[in-house]
């Protein structure tokens, strides 16, 4: 494979914003089909964005294998790019077991941590944009911070919640449970990406 000598950073940060805005995207879908399910838009819109940003990851892998020069550390960019995926994963996943478990209507708790997620995911895209000149990106960092936060005191309430009603079955429980902690790694996946993005800030600022 052969490196390349010349400089491409503005195709790192063109990249990075646009696996941000497509990791928001699929927040925002996820959220739509979790508020209106059954009679919300099919998974495979969700699932489309998930390639997409498997896509954008694989470009981005490709750039940087190419490049005898990055603009952050190899290590960071590799570690970010995963991070970022697995936020799409996650939400992907959450949006794909409404269907495969059949649900009859999603749990309001469940609606709440998806509406945590947009927000954080509108967080980690506006970082991610400013990775350019690394400015102002520590309120988005602790704005997806304060969404992970609370969405732990969600998914808690939620799963109290689960085992303390007897009517609930234990079948009905495992689903939901495996739902909230999906929807839970997600925000989890955001918080990584953050931390990561103060690292870059830090080592290059």
């Amino acid at each position: 494979m052969r490196l390349s000598l010349i400089p491409r950073r503005q195709d790192f940060y063109g990249l990075f914003a646009e696996l941000g805005q497509n990791a928001h995207e699929t927040a925002k879908l996820t959220l739509d089909r979790f508020a209106k399910f059954p009679d919300s838009i099919d998974h495979g819109k969700v699932k489309d964005l998930e390639h997409e940003g498997d896509r954008l990851t694989a470009e981005l892998f490709q750039l940087m294998n190419t490049q005898y020069v990055t603009p952050f550390d190899r290590e960071d960019i590799h570690d970010l790019a995963r991070a970022i995926d697995d936020v799409v994963d996650h939400a992907e996943r959450a949006s794909d077991l409404l269907g495969l478990y059949r649900v009859e209507a999603p749990m309001e708790q469940a609606i709440e941590q998806c509406q945590l997620l947009v927000g954080a995911t509108e967080h980690l895209g506006s970082a991610l944009a400013s990775l350019r000149n690394l400015r102002g990106i520590q309120r988005h960092v602790s704005g997806i911070k304060s969404r992970e936060d609370e969405g732990d005191r969600v998914v808690r309430d939620a799963v109290a919640a689960l085992f303390e009603d007897e009517n609930v079955s234990p079948r009905l429980i495992i689903q939901w449970k495996d739902i909230f902690e999906t929807l839970e790694d997600a925000l989890d996946a955001c918080d990584t990406a953050g931390h990561l993005i103060s690292n870059i800030v830090v080592k290059n600022a």
